[in-house]
C-alpha cells in the first residue's frame, strides 16, 4: 500500500473502474438455491453490465451472459423503456440492467429491446432469442412454474410458451389514441408506489391478473425534450396535485380455458375511479388474490382476498392513519403443517404495518386478524423470509442503532429478535428460497462494500466479492488519505435526536478554520446519515479543504411516524429549522468559518436547499446549489404529494407557505440553480418559474442547464462536468484567496 497518497482529481473520480471497487447488483437466488446470479460492471466500463454466476457448492464465480456479445452495438431505448429505467434509478447502467429466473436452470434476459432465454446445463450456457421485433419488449418475466416468458409490447400484455416457441397475446391491444394499455403501471405506480408492473402471475401459472390503464383522465403536460441538436414535444400525461388520475382496472384470464374476469377492487366509499389507487397485486400459495387499495387521501390501505373458486370478494382488513399511509411491499404468503398431521392449516401473511407509531412485522390471517411478531421504538426494514423448519422470521431492521440496518431472526409467535449480522456495518440482504442462507452485501466507512454468501446464523461461506482494500483496489493509492465520518445528535424543537454526520479534511487540525458545506436530502423516505461507506466524492470534497456536514431531518426515513408526521400538510418549515440547527451547531465549533458555509442538494435536496436559504436569517450561508428542485407543490405529483400536503385545494394555505416563491425576496445568498432539460420527474418547468421569478425581482443567479437529461445527470462526462460546475461555483465563493 502507498505510503505517499495520490492527487485525487475529478476525472479519476468517475473514471473507470469505480474506485468503491465492484459492486455486484441486482443479486438473485436460483429456485433450487444452487447459484447466486449478478449483474456486474465491467472494470474499463462500469455503466456496462454483464450477468454473472456463483455455485454455491463450488465457491466459483464465472461469466453468464456478456453483453457486448449478445449486442454489440447499443440499442436506441424506447420512451417507455427510458421512463422505466428513470423510475427504477438505473437510466445510466447499459448492457444487461435486468433479468429473472425462471426453473433452476431457466433464465429470461431482456436487452435491447428484445428477449434472451439462458439455459443452464453443464457447459457453457445456451442463449436462445426469443423475440426479434421493431418494437421494444418491457417488464419482461418468466412465469413462476417457468412455462412461459410474459412481457409488455406496444402497451399490450403478451406471452411466448417457452416449449412450443408459441407468442400470444393475453389481453386487449393497447388504444394509444384512448390513453388505454394493459399491464403497464402507470406513472405514480412507478415513481411513488415503487410498482413497477402491472401484471402478476399465479404460483401454477393457471391465472395471470393484468392492469387497465386509462389515462384519458391525466392531463396532458406538454414536457419539451430540449437536446443538444434538437428539441422535441413529448405529450406526458403527468397527474400534478389535485387533478385526476389515471384508472387503474384488474382483470384475470385463466390460460386454460382464454377466459377473462374482471376483479371489482374499488370501494363504493371512496369516491371515483380516479380517487383509488391501486396499490399492490400478491397471490396466495393456495391460488387466491389479495389485492390492496389506497383511497385518494391516502388514510386507508384497503386489503381484499379474492377466492380463486369463483373470485368472490371478502374484506381482509384495512390499516389507517391520522395523517398518511406508507404502503409497504411485504407480502409473504405462507401455510403451516399442522403437528402430528398431514393436514395444512389455512395460508396466513407476514407483512409489516405502522399502527403502533413503527414499522413492524404482523401476521395476518384470511379475515385481516393481526398478531403482531416485532415490536418497539425502532423500524422494521423488510420481510425477507419465513422458514417453516423452526417458525422463524427473518427481516431487516434498524433495531440496534437508526444508523445501521441489519438482519434479525424472531419466532413467529414473537419474543426478542436476535441480530444475525455483524455490527459496525449496514447490510443488504438477498435470501435463498429455504431461508437457510443469504448474500449479504456490506459497508463500512472504512470498507467499500463487500458481498458474500452466508449462512443463516451469519457465519460466512464464501466471498461473491471481497473487495479488500489492498494494493490492487482501485482506490489503494488515495487510502492513506481518506477520512472517516464523526457520528452525533442534536435536539430538533420538539425534542427528537436528529443524527447528523461531520466528514472532516485530511490532515485536520482544529486551530484552523475551514469551509463548511452543508449536504441536503431531507425528503420522507430517504436517510443520509449511515454507517456505510459513503460516497467517493465526499472524499473528494475533504481533500479540496471543506468540512461535509449531513443532518436527517425529521420528516426522514427509519425513525418511524412521529419522526415523520411533522411535515404534514406543510413541507419546508420543521425540515428547514432541523437543518439550522445543524447550522448553528456549526456556527459554535471553534474549527468552523462562520463565514464560509453553503448549502446543496438535489431534488427534495434541492427544494430544501432553496426553502432553507431563503428562510435562514441573512448571511446564514455564503452560497446556495440547488439541483433539479421542487419549487411549487402545485407542480408535482398526486400520490406523493397529496400524501404529505393534501390537495391544493384542501390546504391552500400550506401549498403557498410550502413553495419557494412566497420567499423570493428574501434571496441575497449567490445561488447557483442546475437541472436536466428532459426531467419528466420534477420537470423543467420549476425551476424556469423560478428563473423568471428571480429575474422579475432583479435578484442574480448562476445557471446550469444539461440537454438531454432527465431527473439524474447521466454519463462519465457529464457527471464530471457537473461536478466542476459546483466546485467552481463554491470555490468562489467559500474558499479564502487569502488563506
Amino acid at each position: 500500500m502507498p505510503n505517499t497518497p495520490s492527487h485525487l482529481t475529478l476525472e479519476r473520480l468517475y473514471a473507470s473502474p469505480s474506485l468503491s471497487g465492484p459492486a455486484p447488483r441486482g443479486v438473485k437466488f436460483s429456485p433450487d438455491g444452487r447459484r447466486v446470479t449478478f449483474l456486474k460492471g465491467r472494470s474499463g466500463e462500469q455503466d456496462r453490465l454483464d450477468l454473472w454466476q456463483f455455485d454455491a457448492a463450488s465457491g466459483k464465480q464465472s461469466l453468464l451472459v456478456d453483453s457486448q456479445l449478445l449486442q454489440p452495438v447499443e440499442a436506441e431505448l424506447s420512451e417507455t423503456e427510458k421512463a422505466m429505467r428513470e423510475r427504477k434509478r438505473i437510466a445510466g447502467a447499459k448492457g444487461i440492467v435486468d433479468y429473472s429466473w425462471g426453473t433452476a436452470n431457466t433464465i429470461l434476459v431482456p436487452l435491447g429491446g428484445d428477449l434472451f432465454l439462458v439455459t443452464l446445463g453443464e457447459g457453457e450456457p445456451d442463449v436462445r432469442q426469443l423475440t426479434d421485433t421493431d418494437a421494444f419488449e418491457t417488464d419482461a418475466k418468466v412465469s413462476p412454474g417457468g412455462r412461459y416468458a410474459s412481457f409488455v409490447r406496444d402497451g399490450a400484455l403478451c406471452a411466448i410458451e417457452l416449449s412450443s416457441g408459441k407468442e400470444m397475446r393475453l389481453s386487449p391491444e393497447a388504444e394509444p389514441g384512448k390513453a388505454i394499455s394493459y399491464g403497464v403501471a402507470e406513472f405514480v405506480a412507478q415513481e411513488e408506489m415503487h410498482r413497477f408492473t402491472g401484471y402478476w402471475w399465479s404460483p401454477d401459472d393457471r391465472y395471470v391478473a393484468y392492469t387497465r390503464v386509462d389515462e384519458s383522465p391525466v392531463d396532458i403536460i406538454p414536457r419539451f425534450d430540449i437536446e443538444a441538436d434538437k428539441v422535441s414535444v413529448i405529450e406526458q400525461r403527468y397527474p400534478r396535485a389535485g387533478r385526476p388520475n389515471a384508472i387503474a382496472d384488474l382483470f384475470i384470464r385463466d390460460m386454460a380455458t382464454g377466459e377473462t374476469v374482471e376483479i371489482k377492487w374499488r370501494r363504493d366509499d371512496w369516491g371515483p375511479a380516479t380517487d383509488q389507487y391501486l396499490a399492490r397485486v400478491n397471490w396466495l400459495p393456495d391460488g387466491d388474490l389479495v389485492v390492496q387499495g389506497v383511497n385518494r387521501n391516502q388514510t386507508s390501505l384497503s386489503r381484499t382476498l379474492f377466492s380463486a373458486t369463483g373470485w368472490d370478494a371478502s374484506a381482509m382488513g384495512e390499516e389507517t392513519q391520522s395523517c398518511w399511509i406508507n404502503p409497504g411491499t411485504d407480502f409473504l404468503g405462507f401455510a403451516l403443517e399442522a403437528h402430528g398431521t398431514d393436514s395444512v392449516q389455512p395460508v396466513h401473511v407476514l407483512t409489516t404495518i405502522e399502527g403502533s407509531g413503527y414499522r413492524h412485522v404482523a401476521c395476518l390471517n384470511r379475515h385481516g386478524h393481526v398478531q403482531t411478531v416485532t415490536s418497539g421504538d425502532w423500524a422494521v426494514d423488510a420481510v425477507l423470509a419465513f422458514r417453516a423448519s423452526d417458525s422463524m422470521v427473518l427481516f431487516t431492521a434498524f433495531l440496534d442503532t437508526p444508523l445501521e440496518r441489519h438482519a434479525y431472526s424472531v419466532s413467529l409467535h414473537g419474543g426478542e429478535p436476535v441480530r444475525i449480522t455483524e455490527p459496525g456495518k449496514t447490510w443488504a440482504i438477498t435470501m435463498a428460497p429455504d431461508g437457510q442462507s443469504f448474500v449479504g452485501t456490506s459497508s463500512s466507512p472504512d470498507q467499500p462494500p463487500q458481498v458474500g454468501l452466508y449462512k443463516a446464523d451469519g457465519s460466512l461461506i464464501a466471498w461473491i466479492e471481497e473487495n479488500r482494500l489492498d494494493e490492487t483496489h482501485p482506490y489503494a493509492p488515495f487510502l492513506a488519505d481518506h477520512s472517516l465520518p464523526e457520528f452525533g445528535t442534536l435536539k430538533a424543537e420538539d425534542g427528537q435526536d436528529l443524527h447528523y454526520s461531520i466528514l472532516k479534511p485530511p490532515g485536520f487540525d482544529p486551530a484552523k478554520q475551514y469551509p463548511v458545506m452543508v449536504e441536503v436530502y431531507g425528503g420522507p423516505h430517504v436517510q443520509t446519515v449511515v454507517n456505510e461507506w459513503g460516497r467517493v466524492s465526499d472524499q473528494f470534497y475533504a481533500r479540496e479543504g471543506y468540512i461535509l456536514f449531513r443532518l436527517d431531518n425529521r420528516g426522514s426515513a427509519s425513525r418511524g411516524k412521529k419522526f415523520e408526521d411533522v411535515i404534514y400538510r406543510r413541507t419546508g418549515g420543521p425540515e428547514v429549522r432541523d437543518q439550522l440547527v445543524g447550522v448553528d451547531w456549526l456556527k459554535s465549533q471553534p474549527f468552523v468559518d462562520e463565514s464560509r458555509i453553503a448549502i446543496q442538494g438535489w431534488s427534495y435536496g434541492g427544494y430544501m436547499t432553496l426553502m432553507t436559504v431563503l428562510q435562514a436569517p441573512e448571511g446564514t450561508f455564503a452560497a446556495a446549489a440547488a439541483g433539479a428542485p421542487v419549487t411549487d407543490w402545485r407542480l408535482y405529483d398526486t400520490f406523493y404529494t397529496e400524501r404529505y400536503m393534501d390537495t391544493p385545494e384542501d390546504n391552500p394555505g400550506g401549498y403557498e407557505a410550502s413553495s419557494v416563491f412566497p420567499y423570493v425576496d428574501n434571496l441575497t445568498t449567490p445561488l447557483l440553480l442546475m437541472h436536466g432539460m428532459a426531467d419528466d420527474n420534477v420537470t423543467f418547468d420549476n425551476t424556469t418559474r423560478l428563473m423568471a421569478a428571480l429575474q422579475e425581482k432583479g435578484k442574480a443567479f448562476d445557471l446550469m442547464t444539461y440537454p438531454g437529461q432527465r431527473h439524474g445527470i447521466r454519463g462519465e462526462a457529464l457527471q464530471v462536468h457537473l461536478m466542476k460546475t459546483r466546485m467552481a461555483f463554491l470555490d468562489r465563493h467559500l474558499k479564502d484567496p487569502s488563506r
